[in-house]
């Protein structure tokens, strides 16, 4: 998959796949000397997935629960090692640069997680969780720590009185602020917004929404927005990445995705999207369950959910092509 851009792209992922293994434990083995055939258990997370993303842009990636795209997010961020394929940042593979390069490159991208509380350290004061990497990097000097908490938490929209606070004393949303200024204080160039915004209020969560937009503005930021709001991923992307059981299977401009979705798998989470209409909608649900990353299916991986499934889907992966400028899908029918 490629995008027509003068400059390398800030990140890309190349071919990347995750697989997680469960080793067998002490009873399987000696089961296996006894003649068993047990193996250990593999999670298929993610399956030679690629993934570019240019400077400046907002990219949503979009899919359900259990489709690989946190792990696709760790992946970037540099949280998950690679089973396989490669990490690009600006041109450079990452693996092959030296430990300060490495070093700046993880200070530049950073993670906003899905659980604000689950992420923030109980014991410490908001001045400590935003101010502690700062000044471990160098960014700062301790006589500045106070001053550059406070301009931060200003930044986000809250009041800097709150800097001496606990996390357990902020609401959900404040706590989603806390986060992205926590983010934000080693100056990154990169941020990957795990569910931001999935555990808020639709009020606050359209506050954090616009607060996003702003600061893309202000500091230059581009993002990787997880989520499986297809509204949310509308108001903020500029391109939607389409993911289903660890592979990307459409990747188009958020517009082209939103009138002229070409996967089936695509339009029918389109399809199954709350609408605000005043007639009476029937929602169609996708038929099936989403199969287990353990026993993924073969050949494309949404055949035995789709309704357009031929004999050559059960047995050939379809290749992420081209369909039209920017959009692409992986769909045996485009070729049809």
């Amino acid at each position: 998959m490629t995008t027509s851009t003068s400059s390398p792209p800030i990140l890309e992922l190349r071919q990347v796949s995750k697989r997680f293994v469960k080793p067998l434990d002490t009873a399987a083995k000696l089961a296996n000397l006894l003649g068993a055939d047990l193996q250990p258990q593999v999670v298929h997370a993610v399956d030679h997935a690629t993934l570019l993303i240019p400077a400046g842009e907002v990219v949503g990636l979009v899919g359900e629960s259990g489709c690989g795209k946190s792990t696709l997010g760790r992946m970037a961020v540099g949280l998950h090692s690679l089973t396989e394929g490669s990490r690009w940042w600006r041109g450079r593979e990452v693996a092959g640069l030296d430990k300060q390069a490495q070093r700046d490159i993880r200070l530049a991208i950073q993670m906003i997680f899905q659980d604000p509380y689950a992420s923030l350290n109980p014991r410490m004061r908001i001045r400590h969780i935003v101010g502690e990497a700062p000044l471990v990097h160098g960014l700062i000097n301790a006589s500045e720590q106070q001053d550059y908490v406070e301009q931060l938490l200003q930044k986000v929209g809250l009041d800097p009185a709150v800097a001496t606070r606990f996390p357990h004393q902020f609401s959900g949303g404040q706590r989603a602020r806390i986060g992205i200024a926590r983010a934000l204080a080693v100056k990154p160039e990169f941020l990957v917004c795990d569910e931001a915004v999935a555990a808020l209020d639709v009020s606050i969560q359209a506050q954090v929404l616009n607060l996003f937009i702003r600061l893309r503005d202000e500091l230059n930021l581009t993002y990787l927005f997880i989520s499986h709001d297809l509204g949310v991923v509308r108001h903020l992307s500029d391109r939607v990445v389409i993911m289903y059981l660890g592979r990307i299977v459409e990747s188009a401009p958020t517009a082209e995705i939103f009138s002229r979705a070409n996967h089936p798998y695509t339009q029918a989470l389109l399809a199954s999207a709350p609408k605000l209409e005043v007639r009476k909608t029937t929602f169609i649900a996708i038929k099936g369950e989403i199969p287990s990353p353990l026993h993924p299916p073969g050949g494309c991986h949404f055949h035995p959910r789709c309704p357009h499934a031929m004999p050559r889907c059960a047995l050939e992966q379809p290749a992420l092509t081209e369909i039209a400028p920017r959009h692409f899908s992986a769909c045996h029918l485009n070729g049809a």
